[in-house]
């Protein structure tokens, strides 16, 4: 008899659980502020999956701390306890605790600790239960026999006709040859039907060389919530064997390594994207008419001439706006609504103003807008981050706020869009705004700056930005060591964006991020510089001019400005930050791409501009080594390779350079 291993699944389940994890904290935030009785039937669904699934696939420590919290949740259910703060306290506690275990699950660590046991006690006498201590043996029994009878009958709040009893069914079918037949006599109809009783039982024959306790340990998950009997059946032959305490079957043998290994090697491993059915529709069209096309340029191949030239011209055509439509098609798989990570916001809202003792209102506007998962993993640590210095920072305390004549409730509102192209995410507050004093004392007291005299309030506010910079007066554990706001902008300037800052005093501030849609394949405008060939972002430029020589200042240390619209811009000539090859031109033989970067402006100077293009971006860092001022590479239609011109990076530089 062939056996399947449950750890392939480990990772489907645990994608799945964290939905869930996610979906009990949501409906908890908002059952802490009055939210209806079908938030808790939801919040019971959930546990009650995450549950069966631990159960399933070998998790116990999980599946016995869930119960618990189950336990509590059907009080609320079923309106024997009222829901009350501490109790929502409590549960997202468990949700909390739960995450842990999770990430214990998937690293192979063992599932429960001191912290967890605890919190499973706690909810226990909850409900007026007394649990065993968890190093108690208990006592079973490894009788194996050839065959066992089995009566399965449910009891309140589990119909045997659904996916509880599917899996059940399911997982004994693995163990050997099941024989399964539906008790149907208790059945009612339709209208009569109450979930709260039993309507439907299994009988259950199964066959084959299985111990009892492999059969009981199918039910353990949920044994408090049927009938069972498990019987040898008549004229099976049994295997007694001696009682053992479960203590010391609990020593882990040499093989109980390797499902942890496996969990390690698929957590590392392994990522996911949910893809809706009508993207993979549209990918399947998409694949036919390239078939179709193909086969249809096929023909070219043995029968050709000059006569059939227009049509393969329009051939050709056709390829190329099916691959186009494809290539938007499969980027489209990967794009991800940025609700996911917005998500994680109102609990830490919610904790950090009830820490800090303030009132606070989150916004969450444009959760459908989507882009691509990698950008989308990497921009969670800069949001959690401008979060809590809103909350911490900006926002008053309602004393503070009725002094300065507003409501005791500050707002806090996290927006997403798509502008020009990109994904535009605005954190915004209607806080205190930045201390333009604090900041520039502290700057002063720095180094950073020589004087005040002509600093715009953007100048300022970019103070903030510098590392280490901080004006708290008192370190917490939330801020006030100057660690945070320089390795914000660094990660959103590795994704390719920029953070610019607004703020008035005593109205608020308003810190926006821009984003490029994907990290996979970008629109550029190719360049020639020195005889090579580089790319500069769409996004990045603003646009060309040609320059004469009077336009053209040059300024102590050999540094070159020139007039753009009402003010004066440092130029930039590639073929010298990236020392190429050829003749150096005379300004007025080549362009300037006026580009922005990282909050500022430059201009670049090329020799010529060959023509708008996609590019797929490929890691320079990973084929070769990182390159300052290049952000990757890629392969042009004749098989050379240009550069990516990193905006971003080539501005800092330049300020540096113009600094020392």
């Amino acid at each position: 008899m062939s056996t399947v291993s449950l750890a392939q699944f480990h990772q489907t389940f645990f994608d799945e659980s964290h939905e869930g994890l996610d979906a009990m904290e949501t409906a908890l935030l908002a059952l802490d502020g009055g939210g209806d009785k079908e938030l808790v039937h939801g919040i019971f669904r959930a546990a009650h999956s995450i549950k069966g699934g631990a159960a399933t696939f070998g998790f116990p420590d999980m599946a016995a701390f869930t119960h618990e919290a189950e336990s509590l949740l059907d009080e609320l259910r079923d309106g024997r306890r009222a829901v009350d703060a501490g109790i929502v306290e409590v549960l997202l506690r468990s949700v909390d605790c739960l995450r842990g275990m999770f990430a214990r699950a998937q690293s192979g660590q063992p599932l429960a600790d001191a912290d967890s046991e605890a919190l499973r006690h706690e909810l226990a006498a909850m409900v007026g239960r007394t649990l065993a201590p968890a190093a108690a043996p208990a006592r079973r029994s490894d009788d194996a026999a050839t065959g066992w009878s089995i009566a399965f009958r449910p009891h309140r709040g589990m119909l045997a006709g659904g996916n509880d009893a599917l899996r059940l069914l399911r997982e004994l079918g693995e163990l050997g040859e099941l024989k399964a037949e539906a008790e149907l006599d208790r059945l009612p109809g339709l209208a009569a039907l109450d979930p709260s009783e039993c309507h439907l039982g299994w009988r259950l024959e199964l066959r084959g060389d299985v111990t009892r306790a492999a059969v009981q340990s199918v039910f353990d998950w949920v044994e408090d919530e049927c009938d069972l009997t498990i019987e040898a059946l008549p004229g099976a032959q049994v295997h007694h064997a001696p009682v053992v305490a479960e203590a010391a079957a609990a020593v882990p043998a040499p093989a109980a390594a390797a499902p942890k290994a496996a969990v390690r090697e698929a957590a590392a491993t392994e990522s996911s994207v949910r893809v809706g059915i009508d993207k993979i529709d549209s990918l399947i069209n998409l694949v036919g008419e390239l078939v179709i096309t193909q086969s249809m340029l096929d023909t070219f191949r043995e029968d050709f001439d000059a006569s059939r030239l227009e049509m393969l011209q329009q051939g050709l055509a056709q390829l190329a706006r099916h691959t186009r439509t494809l290539q938007e098609s499969v980027m489209g798989i990967r794009m991800l609504p940025i609700g996911s990570v917005f998500n994680r916001f109102p609990r830490m809202v919610r904790d950090l103003s009830q820490k800090l003792g303030k009132q606070v209102k989150l916004d969450l506007v444009g959760e459908q807008t989507e882009l691509d998962k990698t950008v989308l993993e990497k921009i969670g640590d800069p949001l959690v981050h401008l979060v809590r210095n809103a909350i911490d920072h900006g926002l008053e305390t309602p004393d503070r706020r009725r002094a300065a004549g507003k409501g005791d409730t500050g707002t806090l509102r996290l927006e997403a869009s798509h502008r020009n192209g990109s994904i535009v995410v605005e954190i915004s507050d209607d806080g205190a705004g930045l201390n333009r004093e604090a900041i520039i004392a502290k700057a002063l007291q720095r180094g950073l700056i020589a004087s005040a005299e002509g600093l715009t309030d953007e100048a300022v506010a970019d103070l903030i930005f510098q590392p280490g910079f901080s004006t708290a007066a008192v370190t917490t554990d939330l801020s006030g060591r100057g660690v945070g706001m320089d390795v914000v902008r660094r990660n959103v300037v590795d994704l390719g964006g920029s953070i610019q800052i607004r703020s008035v005093a005593g109205k608020g501030s308003v810190f926006t991020i821009t984003l490029p849609l994907t990290l996979a394949i970008i629109d550029g405008l190719t360049a020639l510089v020195g005889g090579e060939h580089y790319i500069v972002p769409l996004a990045s430029i603003i646009e060309t001019v040609q320059l004469r020589s009077e336009h053209l200042r040059t300024v102590t240390g050999g540094g070159e400005l020139f007039h753009f619209r009402d003010g004066w811009l440092p130029v930039l000539r590639l073929q010298d930050a990236f020392a190429c090859h050829g003749t150096r031109r005379p300004i007025e033989q080549g362009l300037v791409v006026v580009v922005e970067g990282d909050g500022s402006r430059l201009g670049l100077f090329v020799d010529e501009l060959i023509g708008q293009q996609q590019a797929v971006v490929k890691s320079l860092e990973a084929n070769y080594r990182r390159v300052s001022g290049i952000s990757g590479a890629t392969i042009l239609a004749d098989g050379s390779v240009a550069l990516i011109v990193d905006v971003a990076g080539l501005s800092r530089q330049l300020s540096r350079r113009r600094a020392a």
